[in-house]
């Protein structure tokens, strides 16, 4: 009988409040960027994705000018 005491899972109630204490407990080790710092960084990821947005538009065009060409020329 002292065995199924030792088996027998927590409620789930008791296992919600241990994430939730995990949870709290591990986000206070968590060091948060600066306004500046997260200002900065959008900045950076918004120049990146003109940029690629740029890129792909441009690889778009050229490979659709090809196919254009290919078209006519055949057609």
């Amino acid at each position: 009988m002292s065995q199924d005491k030792k088996d027998k899972k927590p409620g789930i109630g008791t296992r919600i409040v241990k994430w939730f204490r995990g949870l709290i407990s591990e986000l206070k080790k968590v060091t948060w960027p600066s306004r500046s710092q997260i200002m900065n960084n959008t900045w950076v990821v918004l120049v990146v994705m003109g940029v690629c947005a740029v890129a792909i538009w441009g690889f778009d065009y050229v490979a659709g000018t090809i196919v254009r060409t290919l078209i006519n020329v055949v057609g």
